[in-house]
């Protein structure tokens, strides 16, 4: 059985339903993961997902900021949602299928938000650069993402970091820019290699190849010391899969990537 999961930072749910609703008839996956729902989950679009035929939804939500979804067509077995850092921000969302769902071989699904992490890239005057980096800190000791060799576990979501030098247009430029410091790349990479995780992107998309299309992400100009300017970008969204998930293929699918598991 092939599972086909999508993810993507949909930036408020309940403004965006109408190309969620486009986007699922057009890819039609099986789960669909959402970042940045911005909403309680009381006032989650349940009916309208149902209607496209999605009727199991595992939320944490909140008021105006973060909040993460899975969307599945299929059953779960168990959900579970942790916090980090003391805090009560809804950024991560976990599922099991299993046997309800007619999966010989259960597979977990972590759907995350790492804070983003402000502007300025120094935690002695960010607090959200901070909070970021003791999030990463923790992400590294989660149990969760420690998984044992044969469980089939995978990590999607918006990890709010560009960890190697050509998931960006320009190193260079961005070495000071929040999202691709060498302290956030470096956290970011250490909790990848603690649970021996795959970069699903990177099994298909070889270093040192740059990321394009709808794999990447403009943020803009940035001004330079001389005074003109860049174009940058850099990776959007992140898969991790354990080496017992059996990856199928991965691709980019309009504003969602889509990943495949059997």
């Amino acid at each position: 059985m092939q599972l086909k999961v999508t993810t993507w930072n949909i930036n408020s749910v309940r403004l965006r339903i109408d190309l969620v609703a486009k986007f699922i008839k057009a890819v039609r996956p099986d789960v669909l993961c959402l970042q940045e729902t911005k909403c309680p989950d009381d006032a989650f679009p349940l009916k309208r997902f149902r209607r496209l035929g999605y009727e199991h939804i595992a939320l944490h939500g909140q008021e105006g900021y973060h909040g993460v979804s899975v969307v599945s067509r299929l059953p779960f077995d168990t959900t579970n949602k942790k916090g980090y850092c003391g805090k009560t921000d809804a950024r991560h969302i976990g599922v099991t299928f299993g046997e309800k769902a007619g999966l010989r071989d259960p597979l977990t699904v972590h759907n995350y938000y790492v804070p983003a992490g402000g502007d300025e890239p120094d935690p002695q005057i960010n607090p959200k650069f901070a909070h970021k980096l003791s999030f990463l800190n923790e992400l590294r000791e989660c149990q969760h993402m420690l998984p044992a060799p044969n469980e089939r576990s995978i990590v999607v979501g918006d990890l709010n970091v560009a960890p190697l030098e050509c998931d960006v247009w320009s190193h260079k430029a961005l070495l000071k820019v929040v999202s691709h410091t060498p302290i956030e790349c470096a956290k970011l990479l250490a909790a990848q290699k603690a649970g021996n995780w795959i970069d699903a992107a990177r099994t298909f998309v070889r270093e040192p190849e740059k990321p394009g299309g709808a794999t990447a992400r403009r943020i803009g100009r940035l001004p330079t010391r001389a005074g003109g300017s860049i174009m940058s970008g850099f990776r959007q969204g992140s898969v991790i899969v354990s080496p017992g998930s059996r990856l199928r293929k991965m691709r980019a699918a309009g504003r969602g990537r889509r990943t495949t598991f059997r």
